[in-house]
């Protein structure tokens, strides 16, 4: 039983890692920010509304600017800022719980980089997620309609 409990954790953190990738970044500001306003004498419930004040205004600005700017190389840019955080969080955790189950050092660092490509890539897609669908954008004239173009309205008839 032991077992079986000990795969659905491990599947639940994996989860977790995934699902919460993307709010790496803005989670480490708000608790950097949330620190230095604790340690600069604001008490505890200035620190944490500082600090997430601060997170949610970097996740929102993020996704914002990430589906308001059409140039390929700034979201590129903008989803690596999101990203590496994510990367180096999926390292780590993939680091520790390789410890867990594999003996060799080598091979530790082996799956805990092959675990923060995935969230980091992960991180980046759904950085991507928050670009909303162009409503202006419609087939080109001249070219073949595929069924991926093709719209609900569309099909009616």
């Amino acid at each position: 039983m032991a077992i079986i409990l000990g795969i659905f954790g491990l599947g639940a953190i994996c989860w977790l890692l995934f699902s919460l990738a993307v709010y790496a970044l803005p989670f480490f500001a708000g608790l950097s920010v949330g620190l230095a306003a604790f340690h600069s004498g604001s008490g505890f419930i200035g620190a944490f509304v500082v600090g997430l004040l601060v997170g949610v205004t970097i996740l929102v600005l993020g996704q914002i600017v990430f589906a308001t700017v059409r140039t390929p190389l700034i979201r590129l840019l903008i989803g690596l800022i999101y990203a590496v955080p994510a990367t180096v969080a999926g390292y780590q955790l993939c680091f520790a719980l390789a410890s867990i189950g594999v003996p060799a050092g080598d091979w530790q660092h082996v799956f805990a980089a092959v675990g923060a490509v995935t969230v980091g890539l992960t991180a980046f897609a759904r950085m991507a997620l928050f670009i909303p669908p162009s409503a202006e954008q419609g087939p080109v004239e001249g070219t073949s309609h595929s069924a991926v173009g093709l719209r609900s309205h569309d099909l009616r008839g």
